[in-house]
Protein backbone atom coordinates (compact mmCIF):
# COMPACT_ATOMS: atom_id res chain seq x y z
CA UNK A 1 0.00 0.00 0.00
CA UNK A 2 1.24 3.29 -0.60
CA UNK A 3 1.31 5.94 1.82
CA UNK A 4 -0.24 9.35 0.56
CA UNK A 5 -0.35 12.80 1.93
CA UNK A 6 -3.11 14.38 3.81
CA UNK A 7 -3.09 16.51 1.47
CA UNK A 8 -1.27 17.56 -1.59
CA UNK A 9 -1.62 21.59 -2.45
CA UNK A 10 0.34 23.25 -5.64
CA UNK A 11 3.60 24.34 -5.36
CA UNK A 12 4.04 27.76 -6.79
CA UNK A 13 7.35 28.99 -6.47
CA UNK A 14 7.67 32.93 -6.99
CA UNK A 15 11.09 32.72 -8.61
CA UNK A 16 12.63 29.13 -10.32
CA UNK A 17 16.00 30.98 -11.21
CA UNK A 18 18.78 31.38 -9.33
CA UNK A 19 20.63 34.63 -8.00
CA UNK A 20 23.90 35.05 -9.35
CA UNK A 21 26.39 36.95 -8.25
CA UNK A 22 27.11 40.53 -9.83
CA UNK A 23 29.99 40.44 -12.58
CA UNK A 24 30.26 36.62 -11.87
CA UNK A 25 30.22 36.45 -15.93
CA UNK A 26 32.84 38.38 -16.60
CA UNK A 27 35.42 36.84 -14.41
CA UNK A 28 36.44 33.24 -13.93
CA UNK A 29 37.51 33.94 -10.16
CA UNK A 30 33.87 35.19 -8.95
CA UNK A 31 31.61 31.97 -8.98
CA UNK A 32 27.77 32.16 -9.44
CA UNK A 33 27.00 32.23 -5.89
CA UNK A 34 25.11 34.84 -4.49
CA UNK A 35 26.63 37.30 -2.44
CA UNK A 36 25.65 40.37 -1.50
CA UNK A 37 27.08 43.67 -3.20
CA UNK A 38 28.29 46.11 -0.43
CA UNK A 39 29.97 48.96 -2.45
CA UNK A 40 28.83 51.94 -2.36
CA UNK A 41 28.17 52.79 -5.71
CA UNK A 42 27.31 49.26 -6.37
CA UNK A 43 24.33 49.58 -9.29
CA UNK A 44 22.71 45.72 -7.89
CA UNK A 45 22.83 46.96 -4.83
CA UNK A 46 21.42 49.94 -5.40
CA UNK A 47 18.67 48.60 -7.58
CA UNK A 48 18.88 50.13 -11.06
CA UNK A 49 16.52 49.25 -14.38
CA UNK A 50 17.86 46.40 -15.91
CA UNK A 51 20.82 44.81 -13.12
CA UNK A 52 20.47 41.48 -11.48
CA UNK A 53 17.96 40.97 -8.69
CA UNK A 54 18.78 40.80 -5.18
CA UNK A 55 16.75 38.22 -3.22
CA UNK A 56 14.93 39.07 -0.15
CA UNK A 57 12.12 38.11 2.06
CA UNK A 58 9.31 38.75 -0.53
CA UNK A 59 10.55 35.64 -3.04
CA UNK A 60 9.78 33.49 0.24
CA UNK A 61 7.70 30.59 -0.81
CA UNK A 62 3.99 30.49 0.99
CA UNK A 63 3.47 28.82 4.80
CA UNK A 64 1.43 26.07 3.53
CA UNK A 65 3.83 24.72 0.87
CA UNK A 66 7.35 25.90 2.57
CA UNK A 67 9.52 22.47 3.21
CA UNK A 68 6.81 20.54 1.02
CA UNK A 69 8.48 18.21 -1.10
CA UNK A 70 6.65 17.51 -5.05
CA UNK A 71 5.09 14.43 -3.57
CA UNK A 72 3.19 16.43 -1.01
CA UNK A 73 5.37 15.28 2.33
CA UNK A 74 7.67 17.02 4.70
CA UNK A 75 10.75 15.40 5.41
CA UNK A 76 12.46 14.22 8.54
CA UNK A 77 15.96 12.97 9.17
CA UNK A 78 16.52 9.64 10.76
CA UNK A 79 19.48 7.84 11.68
CA UNK A 80 18.00 4.91 14.07
CA UNK A 81 14.95 2.64 14.49
CA UNK A 82 13.71 4.15 17.19
CA UNK A 83 13.42 8.12 15.39
CA UNK A 84 10.95 6.31 13.41
CA UNK A 85 8.42 6.20 15.96
CA UNK A 86 8.14 9.81 16.50
CA UNK A 87 6.75 9.90 12.80
CA UNK A 88 3.73 7.07 13.96
CA UNK A 89 1.19 9.84 13.88
CA UNK A 90 2.45 12.07 11.39
CA UNK A 91 2.79 9.31 8.95
CA UNK A 92 0.63 11.34 5.97
CA UNK A 93 2.35 14.62 6.55
CA UNK A 94 6.27 13.92 6.79
CA UNK A 95 8.05 11.04 5.44
CA UNK A 96 11.14 9.43 6.60
CA UNK A 97 14.76 10.13 5.07
CA UNK A 98 17.82 8.38 6.25
CA UNK A 99 20.95 10.44 6.39
CA UNK A 100 24.12 9.88 4.67
CA UNK A 101 26.03 7.75 7.60
CA UNK A 102 23.97 4.96 8.65
CA UNK A 103 25.08 1.94 7.24
CA UNK A 104 23.71 -0.24 5.19
CA UNK A 105 22.53 -2.82 7.65
CA UNK A 106 20.99 -0.39 9.38
CA UNK A 107 19.24 0.84 6.41
CA UNK A 108 17.61 -2.76 5.80
CA UNK A 109 16.01 -2.12 9.13
CA UNK A 110 14.84 0.97 9.11
CA UNK A 111 13.26 0.75 5.59
CA UNK A 112 11.28 -2.62 6.92
CA UNK A 113 10.20 -0.71 10.28
CA UNK A 114 9.02 2.01 8.39
CA UNK A 115 6.90 -0.56 5.98
CA UNK A 116 5.44 -1.68 9.00
CA UNK A 117 4.58 1.61 10.34
CA UNK A 118 2.99 2.90 6.59
CA UNK A 119 5.94 5.62 6.59
CA UNK A 120 7.13 6.78 3.28
CA UNK A 121 11.29 6.45 3.09
CA UNK A 122 12.56 8.88 0.28
CA UNK A 123 15.58 6.93 -0.19
CA UNK A 124 14.77 3.43 0.69
CA UNK A 125 17.36 2.00 -2.13
CA UNK A 126 20.18 3.95 -1.05
CA UNK A 127 22.86 1.84 -0.42
CA UNK A 128 21.35 -1.13 -1.36
CA UNK A 129 23.14 -4.01 -3.22
CA UNK A 130 21.69 -6.81 -5.02
CA UNK A 131 21.03 -10.38 -3.69
CA UNK A 132 23.07 -12.43 -5.67
CA UNK A 133 26.13 -10.18 -4.52
CA UNK A 134 25.43 -11.43 -1.31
Amino acid sequence: MVVRPLRKPKIVKKRVKKFIRHQSDRYDKLKTNWRKPKGIDNRVRRRFKGQYLMPNIGYGSAKKTKHLLPSGFKKFLVHNVSELEVLLMQNRTFCAEIAHNVSSRKRKLIVERAAQLAIKVTNPNARLRSEENE
